[in-house]
C-alpha cells in the first residue's frame, strides 16, 4: 500500500491515472477506474467504493480537506458527499479530461 501512496505530487492537467488523494481542491475529474492491484488485501474496499458511486465515467471533486494532515478528504462523487481516508481515495484513479462523448 505504501507504493500506492508514495506519489505526493498533485494531479497535472489532463493527466490519466492520478490517485484521487492528490487532486486539488475543487478540481472535477472523472474515474478511469480503481487500483486493482490491491484487490487482494483491499477486496472488501474496492468493493464497497465501486457500491458507493465510484464507477469509471462519474464525476468527482475533492470539497475540502481535514486540518492540518488532509485526512480525511470530502469528495463528491455524483450529487453524494463522502468522507474518504487518504488511504482510500489513494485507490481510485481519475482522468481531469472529461470522457468522450457517450463513453461514460
Amino acid at each position: 500500500m505504501e507504493a500506492l501512496m508514495a506519489m505526493d505530487a498533485p494531479c497535472t492537467v489532463d493527466e490519466v491515472g492520478c490517485e484521487l488523494a492528490h487532486l486539488p481542491l475543487r478540481t472535477d475529474a472523472w474515474v478511469v477506474g480503481l487500483h486493482m492491484e490491491a484487490a487482494a488485501q483491499d477486496g472488501d474496499l474496492l468493493l464497497r467504493l465501486l457500491e458507493i458511486g465510484f464507477l469509471p465515467g462519474e464525476r468527482v471533486r475533492v470539497m475540502a480537506r481535514s486540518f492540518p494532515a488532509g485526512d480525511p478528504l470530502a469528495v463528491r462523487v455524483g450529487r453524494s458527499t463522502f468522507a474518504l481516508r487518504r488511504r482510500e481515495a489513494a485507490l481510485i484513479r481519475i482522468s481531469t479530461t472529461p470522457p468522450a462523448a457517450g463513453a461514460a
